[in-house]
């Protein structure tokens, strides 16, 4: 199955067991994310609800791209200037995409409750 995703104002086509380069997203390598804004899905030439899907990709790595040179020059002004960029990005490996629900990410365990916290709680569970 793939899907058309649209991350950091680009649009990549993925399947499971690809690997992207894309802009900076949030997180630190192993991590796991759901990429939100699916497109288009579907297998071979059959199209499914773009909706239903989910597309699920772990991060590689934080890394940076190649240095772009900006060279700016007004001939006949003695006028140069010259610099690099090199844009942060996120390597990602697509781990799955299919129809069901998005998975919520994991939490961390519950803090545990001091005695005062306790009877609170169980009478506002009691209520509803």
């Amino acid at each position: 199955m793939f899907a058309v995703v649209r991350t950091g104002g680009k649009q990549y086509r993925v399947a499971a067991g690809d690997k992207i380069a894309v802009e900076k997203l949030a997180g630190e390598a192993g991590d796991t994310i759901t990429l939100g804004d699916i497109l288009l899905a579907g297998e071979g030439d059959d199209l499914a609800d773009a909706s239903k899907v989910t597309v699920s990709a772990e991060i590689i790595a934080q890394a940076k791209s190649e240095k772009v040179i900006v060279f700016k020059k007004r001939r006949r002004h003695n006028y140069r200037r010259k610099n690099g960029h090199r844009q942060q990005m996120t390597l990602l490996r697509i781990t799955a995409v299919g129809a069901g629900e998005a998975k919520a990410p994991a939490k961390k365990a519950a803090a545990k409750k001091t005695k005062s916290e306790a009877p609170a709680a169980e009478a506002a569970a009691s209520a509803e």
